[in-house]
């Protein structure tokens, strides 16, 4: 029978056009087997600017990849390096490859009962291998694409894309050109080596046994050896909006909120402030209360005159207390973190909507309960600033002079601060937290 095979073509015969089919008569892969060999016995006839679409499979095979587990989770769970997201038995992950992808890449199919597959362990030096040793076989200057099945957020279905890729250009950056009607292109960054493992896929297919695809007519991707290879392909953390699912973004923020005290001049966005207060006021309260108000300090002119003030009040009680010139420097020097931040938030409680029992243990009780609802909304108020990439300190120093804050700020004489909240962008990398095992914290009966 022969391999499928479709060719693209337009009657004008000077537009672009490519054929892609699949490489018949390339027998199960063992371990150790010569993937160039095999597929050079199949298909002698290559020639300089063909594209080679090799699936994972049989790589993973030549390389050994195949390994005993009769447990597949556990498989997956020693090649995954970080949750993305998870439904039910369901997970996406990174693995170790740098992949975010189902199961790791953990594949149970096309293999013996009671092992799995792990994907080639660098899919880019397999890659290589392959067309290093079709140069050395036939003669010929070739790309080659490693691929692999994938879903995709947003979208039904699944389809090839590359893993690992040699001698092909991975991605066609066209910013800073125009489109056929003069416009600019700004953001246009086409993954071509994606584009290649889809086509190899109409061909190859997924039961057909047919692990290997070219594509010939698209020889301006085939490129030098210096290609960085499919790595290319994937998006760096500080660029990815949707790197984790929604459990495991609300860990990963809870995670990320540190206590920063040094900021950059990077001005913050009030919008990603005001979304973080949004999250702060979904916080429990008693009595269907809520006992959160948030005063945000935009202007320099606002935070300034707020700190002098309050560093005279903390002056004047420390001289009170009989501390030492020195010892009061030393003391307001620490203070600055609040001073150095461009953007400061004063939380407040207001107990409006508190019961009054008349009786001191319950009205006690009455207010624990708002001060607790109040700072539940603190705490979500600086997980959010975190989902949002900004640092914040919460410095409880407006406690202890809220006459003060209140005359500064123009607040009313029923809202009491909760310290106040320095916002902006980190300086450097936060130093790894100490690791606290829950065990520690916990009682059970």
């Amino acid at each position: 029978m022969a391999s499928p095979s479709v060719t693209s073509s337009s009657v004008a015969s000077s537009a672009p056009s490519f054929r892609v089919w699949a490489l018949g008569g390339i027998p199960e892969v063992r371990a150790g087997d010569d993937l160039a060999k095999l597929i050079a016995a199949a298909e002698p006839g290559l020639v300089d600017g063909d594209v080679l679409l090799v699936t994972s499979k049989i790589v993973s095979k030549a390389e050994g990849r195949v390994v005993e587990a009769a447990d597949r989770e556990a498989a997956i769970d020693a090649e995954t390096v970080r949750v993305v997201a998870r439904r039910g038995p369901l997970r996406i992950v990174e693995n170790r490859q740098g992949l975010v992808m189902a199961a790791a890449g953990v594949d149970a199919s096309n293999t013996p009962a009671g092992t799995v597959l792990l994907l080639p362990e660098d899919s880019d030096a397999s890659a290589r291998a392959v067309r290093d040793g079709l140069r050395d076989a036939l003669g010929v200057d070739v790309g080659v694409v490693v691929t692999d099945t994938f879903g995709r957020p947003w979208r039904n279905g699944l389809t090839d894309v590359a893993i690992g890729a040699a001698g092909v250009r991975v991605l066609d950056d066209l910013r800073g050109g125009t489109d056929a009607h003069g416009n600019p292109l700004g953001a246009t960054v086409v993954a071509t080596a994606d584009e290649l493992a889809a086509a190899g896929d109409l061909v190859k297919g997924k039961a057909e046994g047919l692990p290997v695809a070219v594509v010939r007519g698209l020889s301006h991707v085939v490129a030098s050896d210096d290609e960085p290879g499919a790595r290319e392909l994937v998006r760096s953390a500080a660029d990815d909006m949707f790197r984790l699912g929604t459990s495991e973004a609300v860990r990963e923020a809870v995670t990320l909120r540190r206590t920063v005290r040094e900021f950059s001049d990077e001005p913050v966005d009030p919008g990603a402030v005001r979304r973080a207060v949004a999250a702060a006021v979904t916080a429990p309260a008693p009595h269907h209360t809520t006992p959160w108000r948030f005063v945000l300090l935009e202007s320099a002119e606002s935070r300034t005159r707020l700190l002098d003030a309050m560093r005279e009040a903390w002056i004047e009680d420390l001289r009170r207390d009989g501390k030492s010139e020195e010892s009061i420097a030393k003391r307001v020097r620490r203070g600055d973190v609040l001073r150095n931040a461009p953007y400061l938030v004063v939380p407040c409680l207001v107990m409006d909507g508190s019961h009054t029992y008349g009786d001191e243990r319950r009205d006690t009780a009455e207010r624990e309960m708002f001060v607790v609802a109040a700072g539940a909304g603190v705490q979500n108020f600086l997980v959010a600033l975190a989902g949002e990439r900004l640092g914040s300190a919460w410095v409880s120093s407006t406690m202890f002079c809220r006459p003060v804050v209140r005359e500064v700020l123009s607040l009313p004489s029923s809202w009491d601060p909760l310290g106040a909240v320095a916002v902006g962008h980190a300086v450097g990398v936060a130093r790894k937290r100490a690791v606290r095992e829950a065990e520690a914290f916990l009682t059970v009966r």
